[in-house]
């Protein structure tokens, strides 16, 4: 399987010096769980509902996957020939810097939502680290592209942040999808911009520079337009029955010289930007200094 969590798996394996079998009749249910033939026994491994699918019962471990679940793990039930063998939990750990980024995203008024196969309460205790209030929870690949249609629907503008397989649907479907540089080559190919760090972090700074980006080219139209606006006229003899004026083709060629070292000059302004010191920017008011400089520079 290329699910992250497989890999985990494996790797974890491999540690211990596991010698692993052939699988055989390999099939990977989207959403749920994998199922394979090993030595000839058929081999179920996923959440409780490819159990419930495949008619397991499992109850007797529900008190135990709760328990993992509460703690932030994901458990996943092993069931061969029908019966319940064991659980794997698997914890993936929120980075460090990324409730920082949650926080800048909900200071600049961005809505969080989490969208995730985990059950619910597994989601609910990761959200609870990262600083996110909403949640849902146990949706299946197709349904993450699904809720993200419902809220364009609604009228939101919609961002979507993935690195997975199953996130690639919901990165198309997105206004912007945003990959993870660290994740699948399909949630890459899916996405508009490729965050090339695994830090989120770079989300928050990836909006500020295109918002500084339009604000730029905004400013660099006027700044071409206005030399044309003033010039076109009195080379057209607006100002010569009143005042006997007329444009110099020198000064013409000096204006349209100006207007571009007036737009590249602006444009080069962003390479100034500092990006770096995330956690302590704010960035609107950045964004507002880099709107007053442009107009100290007409003035």
């Amino acid at each position: 399987s290329e699910h992250p969590l497989a890999s985990a798996i494996l790797n974890a394996a491999e540690a211990k010096s596991l010698k692993l079998a052939r699988a055989k009749k390999f099939t990977a249910v989207a959403g749920h769980g994998v199922s394979a033939l090993i030595k000839e026994q058929a081999v179920l491994f996923g959440n409780e509902a490819l159990m419930q699918a495949q008619g397991v019962d499992c109850a007797a471990f529900n008190e135990k996957m709760l328990s993992l679940a509460e703690q932030g793990q994901t458990p996943m039930l092993l069931a061969v020939n029908g019966q319940v063998a064991g659980i794997i939990a698997v914890s993936d750990p929120i980075k460090a810097d990324s409730a920082a980024a949650i926080a800048q995203l909900q200071e600049q008024g961005v809505r969080i939502l989490m969208v995730t196969g985990d059950n619910s309460v597994t989601a609910q205790a990761i959200a609870k680290q990262a600083g996110i209030i909403e949640v849902r929870a146990q949706v299946l690949p197709q349904d993450k592209a699904a809720i993200v249609k419902e809220l364009q629907q609604s009228g939101q503008v919609v961002g979507m942040v993935g690195d997975g397989i199953n996130d690639a649907p919901a990165l198309a479907q997105a206004d912007v999808g945003v990959a993870i540089g660290t994740g699948t080559d399909v949630a890459i190919e899916s996405a508009d911009i490729v965050i090339l760090q695994g830090s989120l972090l770079k989300v928050p700074e990836a909006m500020l520079l295109s918002k500084a980006t339009v604000t730029n080219i905004q400013q660099n139209l006027f700044g071409a337009f206005i030399y044309n606006g003033l010039s076109i006229p009195i080379a057209a003899g607006l100002l010569y029955p009143v005042f006997g004026i007329l444009l110099s083709p020198m000064i013409a060629s000096a204006a349209m010289a100006m207007s571009s070292v007036t737009v590249v000059t602006n444009a080069n302004r962003l390479r100034w930007m500092d990006l770096k010191d995330t956690e302590k920017k704010d960035y609107k008011q950045q964004a507002l200094a880099l709107v007053d400089a442009f107009k100290k520079s007409l003035a």
